[in-house]
């Protein structure tokens, strides 16, 4: 027999998504945030798609019941036959028992515990009182009909979960690891990182790590929902949950099973389904209000007539009273709206954007200004060299000196200088052809050539250090204007990224970077402004890159040369207008405006652990246009749990209305409320599977 679920009039509803095992053999992980207590400790009888069979087989009882009940009516209304009260009631009270037995159990349950509102003792009462004036048809009718309500609301929840688990979940349990030359199959969680694992064609990635082999191409489609093949080279990171597509692989391990990135962002997704929207909530608090209102009338519709009514006839008037104990229940509301929320998620990760929590989900439909980082957001921060300008001429000579000191630093900017210095020192090596890790370090005659040492970083503005024992500056014009050292105006008339080089005090010259635009970035603003927002870009970048940017792509307002504090200012005084805004960036030098934000959006969180942490919204993939998504998503998502909640409430209200005036039955009152509850549900589930 089906347990039913419990809702929120009866403490508790569709509870968030249980972590997936740990396979490391420690244990169980506990389940995600749980904001609702159990007061009985029976935790099974609380449970949407628990361990319970759902499917038809565990339903026999139910499904007995309900033939018995089919086979009655038609005896009646089909061929005018009725067996005797006593032979009815036994035959009544066989399919009741068959039908509700969980139900009554839990009902004395609850009641023990002085705990009256809740769905299983108004179904018991309304359906014993249906018995009680002998109207057992009708009693039998409402407990099975609300069991096969409550059967189909639990699989709806179930599979909402398990849908959204699988899209994520898909780490392999098995490994091919090297050890001693000899190649063992392992569970994942017993590899330990600095080994080495073989990936044959067709075969999931199981745990992250760096590509050894000199080149592969893998499907990312599980992890950014792109489909089209990535092509990674020896040096590159590879993520648990990325497919081989073509020959053997070799990965050193970087992580283990349980800190991959694929297990966090499924830990966040799980815990995500638990942080309630303000539509969660709200309706959480209504139903505690909705169920004793709704008993307290009920209590009134029977008694109150005896004062007022000439012709009092009690059967009738309780008659009347149990159809509003039957409608009071408001399934419909409790189990929909989270699995609104639910089907939300799921979209959003099908599609590779990642929300943190259903509050979210709302939040995003508010928002009416994107401001947006440049580099990484809406360039791709790869940089090229343009141009070298050297003061002395010797541009070979500069360009190597700036590369050892930034050689110190991972910015994208310090990585296209090194490279270039590596170009040059590669004489007529072709570009393209050198591995890339040399590519991103001064070669081995560079190393011997300049000594860099005490290099620090000047927040906003550049680097600082010695290279063979002479002082070095190397950042943007506000850094030589920090130490007072003149330059040639050339430089600040730069369009492109400018770099100015200082040796002991005095300017050497400039190097010139250009960042190339996402392919999507063009389109992501013209999707902005086809939702009438307004768009914003900030960058530390000098205003004549930023302004070049935003007039390729039409964005409305840019601001450059701003230090990370000039951030959070422009983005204060967009907010002192009233404006709700997203600020999308990499989530890691932008926290404090990321903080700040309505919603914070991460770009690109596979590749930074802070993002997952710090960000409300990750977008997988890097795309720009997924912000646009993202919004659709949350829209989507509130127009169908308003649909539900107009729907449940409006049918609600009309057959209170009809069952207080003696013109709605048992039988209108138990199909409105499985009925409402069914449309709802379904209307919640289709979320998953609309195109954005």
């Amino acid at each position: 027999m089906s347990r039913p679920h419990a809702c929120e009039c009866c403490s508790t509803e569709p509870k968030p998504i249980k972590k997936a095992v740990n396979h490391s053999h420690e244990g169980h992980e506990h389940e995600g945030h749980n904001h609702e207590s159990h007061e009985d400790g029976d935790d099974d009888d609380h449970n949407h798609g628990g361990d319970h069979d759902a499917s038809w087989r565990g339903q026999l009882p139910l499904l007995s019941a309900l033939l018995i009940l089919a086979v009655m009516l038609v005896l009646d209304f089909g061929f005018h036959y009725q067996p005797s009260k006593i032979i009815q009631l036994l035959i009544f009270g066989a399919a009741y028992l068959l039908a509700g037995w969980e139900v009554l159990r839990l009902s004395f349950k609850k009641a023990m515990h002085l705990d009256f509102f809740n769905e299983f003792f108004l179904m018991s009462v309304a359906t014993i009182g249906a018995f009680a004036i002998g109207s057992y048809s009708e009693g039998v009718a409402v407990m099975v009909f609300y069991s096969i309500g409550e059967w189909f609301q639990d699989s709806a929840v179930s599979n909402a979960k398990r849908s959204i688990k699988a899209l994520l979940d898909i780490r392999p349990d098995k490994v091919t690891v090297l050890r001693n030359g000899n190649s063992e199959t392992v569970h994942s969680s017993e590899v330990k990182t600095g080994e080495i694992i073989q990936i044959k064609a067709g075969e999931k990635v199981a745990l992250d790590g760096e590509l050894l082999s000199d080149k592969g191409t893998f499907n990312t489609a599980a992890m950014t929902g792109e489909s089209k093949p990535d092509t990674k080279v020896k040096g590159d990171t590879v993520l648990a949950g990325m497919i081989n597509l073509n020959t053997v692989t070799e990965v050193k391990v970087l992580a283990l099973f349980k800190d991959s990135k694929l297990s966090k962002i499924l830990e966040m997704v799980q815990d995500a389904t638990a942080r309630k929207s303000k539509t969660q909530l709200f309706i959480s608090r209504f139903a505690k209000i909705y169920t004793p209102a709704v008993f307290a009338l009920a209590v009134l519709v029977v008694g109150l007539p005896y004062f007022i009514t000439d012709h009092y006839v009690f059967t009738e008037w309780l008659y009347r009273g149990l159809v509003f104990l039957v409608i009071s229940c408001p399934c419909a509301l409790v189990v929909s709206i989270p699995l609104g929320y639910f089907g939300g998620i799921g979209l959003a990760s099908k599609n590779g954007i990642l929300f943190k929590g259903s509050n979210f989900l709302d939040v995003v439909t508010t928002i009416n200004t994107i401001v947006m980082d440049k580099t990484g957001t809406l360039t791709k921060g790869v940089f090229n060299v343009q141009k070298v300008v050297a003061a002395n001429g010797d541009k070979k000579e500069l360009i190597n000196l700036a590369a050892a000191i930034e050689s110190k630093s991972t910015h994208p900017i310090a990585l296209a200088i090194t490279a270039y210095s590596n170009k040059l020192a590669a004489n007529e090596k072709d570009y393209a052809s050198l591995p890339n890790e040399d590519l991103l370090q001064p070669t081995a005659d560079n190393r011997s050539t300049y000594v860099t040492e005490n290099v620090e970083e000047v927040a906003g503005r550049g680097l600082k250090g010695t290279v063979n024992g002479k002082e070095i500056l190397a950042g943007n014009t506000r850094l030589l204007d920090q130490f007072k050292i003149g330059y040639d105006k050339a430089a600040a008339e730069e369009e492109d990224t400018v770099v100015v080089i200082a040796l002991d005090g005095k300017y050497a010259g400039y190097v010139t970077i250009a960042d190339e635009l996402k392919e999507d970035a063009l389109e992501a603003i013209r999707q902005m402004h086809n939702l009438n927002l307004k768009t914003v870009m900030l960058s530390g970048d000098k205003q004549a890159v930023v302004n070049k940017i935003a007039k390729i792509l039409g964005i409305d307002q840019a601001f450059g040369d701003l230090l990370p504090e000039n951030k959070v200012e422009q983005v204060e005084a967009l907010k002192n207008e009233g404006r709700k805004l997203a600020f999308v960036g990499d989530g890691i030098n932008d926290a404090p405006v990321v903080a700040l934000a309505d919603a914070g959006i991460a770009m690109g969180g596979l590749g930074s652990d802070a993002t997952i942490e710090t960000a409300d919204i990750v977008i997988q993939n890097d795309q720009p246009s997924k912000i646009v998504t993202a919004i659709k998503i949350g829209k989507l998502t509130r127009n169908i749990v308003w649909q539900n909640i107009a729907l449940a409430m409006g049918i609600k209200i009309i057959v209170l209305t009809l069952g207080a005036g003696g013109v709605a039955t048992l039988w209108e009152a138990v199909i409105a409320d499985v009925g409402v509850a069914l449309l709802a549900i379904l209307n919640a589930v289709r979320i998953q599977k609309m195109d954005v």
